[in-house]
């Protein structure tokens, strides 16, 4: 018998058995249908973190790391990256080695040579007392290098960039205007705001950490920072106690939350602030009113060698954007080569990958019970129809048919069932996907007034694979009951009632 032959005589035996062949194949539905859709929806959720981490700008940047002030002060390398005497901070991220070099400007020019790399940008961060609009709160501040070519800097609400690295200028996000009350974002642009420091710590800067005489007024009242405590004041600041910084607010940065995998917000590995000034203004105001802290740190790596007495300490960390992410791994080895440590988002890839395999995984194997009781289904269906057609077998076999054309037409058979089956869960697990977005998104997402996301991936392949694994699943049943109904002895089969 031809195949075209056989597959004509498997679909008739199934037609004369329409409501079990029905329900057989109903159980491969489901199956294929509950892993496809499970398999989906982790597809899914790994499809959209990739997606948001591109969107943040996080493949393209990496972290490098040299020796911090405290590590220079230290006589123990603990292989932190603190920031020193908290007056800086910066992403709580771990380099790859610990750095052996101070990343100084030398540093950032030699890596900025590097092929492949597109900018290097220094990190700088401080918290301070900002006078804007009538109020005053503590607000963290970065420093920017001028012109910026981070995608951060793109998107202004109102007004722009700041114009030259020297300008007395700073940029604001919307989150600033909000807190020191301007009506409307670009209210701020063109106000000024002031940076306000003790008046002691202009003079302890022109003592660059170098021990200074101490110097006593006995009948000063007791002061804090130069602050005046006399209760005769009523703790108000003497004229001149507090030295204030002013900067114009040249742009209002929009990071309200837009459609899309981006979301708005803070993107790439530059950390974020409410206000950004240029660069090198944040790195001498950062030198000008160190704490405590920072000034032991100094004097002590001053004492140890570890920098010489006009020498300033490096950066602790900087951004280094690259052409390309295929050049990512090459420009780490050779910032590893030099001496610095670096930290990159593709560190952590390949273990949320794993993450999401074994996640799949699991969803997959507990929808591939179902279709594992399915496969049951159809090898009950199959010796059912050996037990019915017992007469019919052996006719077949005393007139000539062979054993592989008995079992070929129950492999065909089950193999129609595992076929319709595995198309008909699929368009069923498309359409279960479907209503799950519509019904996350009218009852979960809109309500919070957050955009429509799509949890669910269906790539070809998975649907193709499953509509296979259910071929396949169904084939295997079949194999007992061929098998069993090869080995009829048409004699006996010719006898059967």
């Amino acid at each position: 018998m031809s195949f075209f032959d056989i597959l004509q005589l498997a679909l008739r035996n199934l037609r004369q058995a329409k409501l079990r062949a029905v329900l057989t194949t109903m159980g491969v539905v489901v199956g294929v249908a509950v892993i496809v859709t499970m398999v989906s929806f982790g597809l899914g959720l790994q499809r959209n973190m990739l997606a948001r981490f591109r969107a943040l700008d996080l493949f393209n940047e990496m972290s490098v790391f040299g020796k911090s002030l405290s590590t220079l002060a230290s006589s123990l390398d603990r292989g932190r990256q603190d920031s020193d005497g908290g007056e800086r901070r910066g992403p709580r991220l771990r380099p790859d080695k610990n750095p052996t070099r101070i990343l100084n400007d030398e540093a950032i020019a030699e890596i900025s040579k590097i092929p492949g790399v597109a900018y290097v940008e220094p990190s700088i961060g401080f918290s301070v007392f900002v006078r804007a609009n009538g109020r005053v709160q503590t607000q963290f501040v970065g420093g920017a290098t001028i012109p910026n070519a981070s995608s951060r800097f793109k998107d202004f609400v109102g007004g722009q960039m700041i114009s030259t690295p020297n300008a007395d200028e700073a940029v604001v996000n919307e989150r600033f205007t909000r807190e020191v009350g301007f009506d409307k974002p670009e209210d701020a642009v063109g106000k000024t705001i002031e940076f306000l420091a003790p008046q002691d710590e202009q003079q302890a800067a022109q003592n660059d950490g170098k021990p200074r005489p101490a110097q006593k007024d006995e009948g000063a009242p007791t002061n804090f920072f130069g602050l005046p405590l006399d209760d005769s004041e009523g703790g108000e600041a003497k004229a001149g106690s507090i030295v204030a910084h002013s900067f114009r607010i040249a742009g209002v940065l929009n990071t309200e939350l837009k459609q899309g995998a981006g979301q708005g917000g803070i993107r790439g590995l530059f950390p974020g602030g409410n206000i950004y000034i240029p660069l090198q203004t944040a790195r001498q105001w950062i030198i000008d009113h160190r704490g405590p802290m920072s000034q032991v740190a100094l004097a002590l790596a001053r004492e140890s060698g570890a920098l010489s007495g006009s020498e300033v300490e490096g950066y602790d960390t900087a951004v280094v954007r690259v052409t390309d992410p295929v050049v990512l791994t090459d420009v780490r080895k050779r910032l590893a080569d030099i001496g610095f440590g670096s930290f990159s988002i593709v560190d952590q890839l390949d273990q949320i990958r794993t993450v999401f395999l074994i996640i799949d995984s699991v969803l997959g194997l507990l929808g591939g019970i179902s279709l594992l009781v399915a496969s049951f289904g159809i090898a009950n269906t199959m010796i059912m129809s050996i037990l019915e057609r017992t007469r019919e077998i052996g006719i077949m076999k005393a007139i000539g048919a062979e054993d592989r054309e008995i079992k070929l037409i129950f492999f065909v058979e089950a193999a129609v069932l595992g076929f319709i089956g595995g198309v008909i869960g699929v368009f069923l697990a498309w359409g279960i996907d479907a209503v799950a977005n519509r019904a996350a998104y009218r009852f979960i997402l809109k309500p919070q007034g957050a955009s429509f996301i799509d949890f669910f991936s269906l790539p070809p392949y998975l649907w193709i694979g499953a509509i296979l694994f259910a071929l396949l699943v169904s084939i295997v049943a079949a194999l007992y009951p061929a098998t069993r109904a090869a080995r009829i002895d048409p004699v006996k089969a010719l006898r059967h009632d």
